[in-house]
This record gives structure tokens, sequence and C-alpha cells, in this order.
């Protein structure tokens, strides 16, 4: 397939599973129509690449359904001047959406060998301002802190302490939250010493591994 028919389905994904969700920040929608999210896919599996649901990218991962990518996304309401944390790189692909909303994304992964594809992609579809680290993701980054947004894109049993400590005041933070047979998605804000939470929807993510989340399996 030519990147022309790629950039025809990149489209229709935005119009048929995001727009019509009823997401509607322009920011959130003009990212997901400029990153090639076919780019972050094995090439025997790009003819799925704008399909309406995950798709595995080795080592038991998964890159997320692209509405709640945008879902996730939109929740941390970036305006442009952010450092964000990602948790969980996996493919690269958040952290690309996150990268055209933010000053700095900081993304940490637990695979060395998905963080070096992932860099590898980044840097291939010319992302300047990810930086991946490969460590136990439920620390975070205390040395970067604090950050105006946090998003997990892997399942801890609770929001993880040092993850909730690294947010800036006013800061965001998105994160599935539950048992390994199913989750909710939270939203937390940092208002001061503050911090206030809410669940937004059922969720299905991979289990989030390290000192604040899951035992290795």
């Amino acid at each position: 397939m030519d990147e022309a028919a790629y950039t025809r389905q990149r489209l229709r994904m935005v119009e048929e599973q995001i727009e019509a969700r009823e997401i509607r920040d322009d920011r959130v929608l003009e990212a997901l129509r400029k990153v090639p999210r076919h780019q972050f896919i094995s090439p025997e599996q790009r003819y799925a690449a704008y399909t309406d649901g995950p798709l595995p990218i080795g080592l038991h991962q998964t890159i997320s359904q692209p509405y709640i990518v945008a879902l996730m996304t939109e929740l941390l309401h970036l305006q442009g001047n952010e450092v964000v944390l990602e948790v969980g790189t996996g493919s690269g692909y958040q952290a690309a959406i996150l990268s055209c909303l933010a000053r700095q994304v900081h993304t940490i992964e637990r695979h060395a060998e998905l963080a070096e594809r992932a860099e590898r992609v980044l840097r291939e579809v010319g992302i300047t301002n990810v930086q991946v680290h490969v460590r136990d993701g439920t620390l975070g980054l205390p040395e970067f802190a604090p950050f105006q947004g946090i998003m997990a894109t892997a399942a801890a049993p609770k929001a993880p302490q040092p993850l909730l400590d690294q947010l800036a005041d006013g800061g965001r933070l998105v994160l599935p939250v539950g048992s390994f047979g199913g989750q909710v998605l939270e939203f937390w804000q940092r208002d001061g010493d503050a911090l206030t939470h809410r669940a937004v929807l059922p969720v299905a993510f991979v289990p989030m591994i390290g000192v604040h989340g899951w035992d290795e399996m």
C-alpha cells in the first residue's frame, strides 16, 4: 500500500472512529491525522493499522485502539508548553501523538528491545522532542519532575504514588487501574496538595510491571 492510501485510511479513521465518538479537541484530532500509525506497526500488520482495535507489537505488548489513544490524550488537556511523562512506550505511537501537543515528552519502557525500536521509528518519522528511558515506569522520572501531564498505558492495581507525587500543580494523570481481568480508566488532577480523581470508563490494558505495579509474570 502506498503512502497516499495510508493517508486516506488515517483520515477515515479520525472521522469514523474518533470524531464520531465525540472527541472534540482540534489539536488532538490534527495529531491523529498527522502521525503515521502504520509506521509504528510491523510490516506484516500494516494492513490493519487504522482499524478500530489494538494490535500486538511483540513481548506480550500492544498498540492501543486509536479511540483510546485519542480519549486519554484529550483528557490531559495539553496546550503546547507542557513537559509530559508517558509510562509504557510500547510502539512509540502514543508518545508520537503527545509530541505534537506538548513541548517535551519523556517516555519509559521496561523492555529495551521495544524502547530501541520505538526510538528508531520516532526518529524516522522526524520527531525530536521525545526522550525514551529504559527503567521501571512505576517509579516515574523524579529527575525530570514535575510533569504537567502523566499518562500510563499499562494497568496498575492502584495509581502509583511516585506518579502522583510527580504531578505539577494543576497537572493531570490518566491511567488504567484494576485487576488483570479488566480495569477502569482513571483521571487524576492535582490542586496544590489536594488530589481529586474520577473514573472515566471500563478498559482493558496489559499489566504495569514494577515496584508500584504488578510483579513480573
